[in-house]
């Protein structure tokens, strides 16, 4: 499994929601709760989207959103219309805080008025939690706009045909077609002049770097050696060294052990497994050793990170 997708597969909690908004100028909407991933999409009309205290960024059809930030959005047909609803804990407020009535779809997952001239979007959250998904999460910015593709389009088209149907397996087509409009939208936006990937993701696009990356990612309770990877790599063990501390940021078993760390404060929120048990999944067979790296990593031994969350 490479590096992004192991990331996305152990980032989510729970599956994600895809919607698609059907609405006629004038229009304006904030979603007032903060949500780790939002992926919103313009499939057609006008639309601008904008994060408090940020200048509004238009968005043109075909252009795909990526929305971070630790605060809500409101997205509009144009920055100058005021917000007509509120949307908060799942719920339609009014701007004057009392409760909308309620839409009915236009189609499932589809909500507003069809009618000629309407901007259509889709809406896409992902609930995600813990330190896998921070790291995740480190490839972008609270906004970050991927301009309109051909291979982007063709994603969105087939999520937006599917947005729209109700059949068995659904959700799960649905939640696999928003991780491929995802990850396009991911590697496109870390190609663009303003982003600034994280060393390592800059590091997959090298082959035995890379290829160091996956193994880690793929098995990080073996016993990896410096040796045993440059091996697999086909390099010196002193020239892989120098090359993955070089592209990385950090010496390999360095990058080893923060991600066994980050893999084991996720186990230890999200499981009752016994300290022992997430010691040895995440390459440790002495409980006391995994504690006092796990310590040395967090701040606080694995009993007390697993009482404070």
């Amino acid at each position: 499994m490479d590096v992004l997708t192991d990331l996305l597969h152990r980032a989510r909690a729970r599956n994600a929601v895809v919607r698609q908004l059907i609405q006629r100028p004038p229009w304006a909407m904030t979603y007032a709760d903060p949500v780790p991933l939002t992926v919103a999409a313009t499939l057609g009309g006008r639309a601008s989207i904008q994060l408090p205290g940020s200048a509004p960024t238009r968005l043109a059809a075909g252009d795909i959103a990526l929305v971070t930030g630790p605060t809500g959005y409101t997205i509009a047909d144009d920055p100058a219309t005021p917000p007509q609803y509120v949307i908060r804990d799942g719920r339609k407020y009014l701007p004057t805080g009392e409760p909308a009535g309620p839409h009915a779809p236009l189609a499932p997952r589809t909500y507003g008025a069809g009618l000629s001239g309407a901007t259509v979007m889709l809406r896409g959250v992902y609930e995600l939690r813990g330190d896998v998904a921070a790291r995740l999460l480190d490839l972008l910015p609270p906004l970050a706009v991927v301009p309109a593709g051909p291979r982007t389009r063709t994603a969105l088209d087939l999520l937006s045909a599917e947005t729209v149907s109700d059949e068995p397996g659904q959700d799960a087509v649905l939640a696999r077609l928003l991780d491929l409009v995802l990850v396009i939208a991911l590697r496109a936006w870390c190609t663009r002049p303003e982003a600034t990937p994280p060393a390592w993701y800059r590091a997959l696009a090298d082959p035995a770097i890379g290829e160091a990356l996956r193994l880690l990612h793929e098995d990080p309770a073996h016993r990896w050696t410096v040796a045993s990877l440059a091996t697999k790599t086909g390099m010196s063990r002193a020239a892989f060294a120098q090359r993955f501390a070089a592209l990385v940021g950090r010496p390999p078993l360095g990058y080893l052990t923060d991600w066994r760390m980050t893999l084991a404060a996720d186990l230890l929120r999200d499981t009752r497994e016994t300290v022992a048990h997430v010691a040895r999944r995440v390459g440790y067979e002495d409980p006391f050793a995994f504690s006092v790296a796990f310590k040395r990593a967090r701040g606080r031994t694995p009993s007390a990170w697993r009482g404070s969350t």
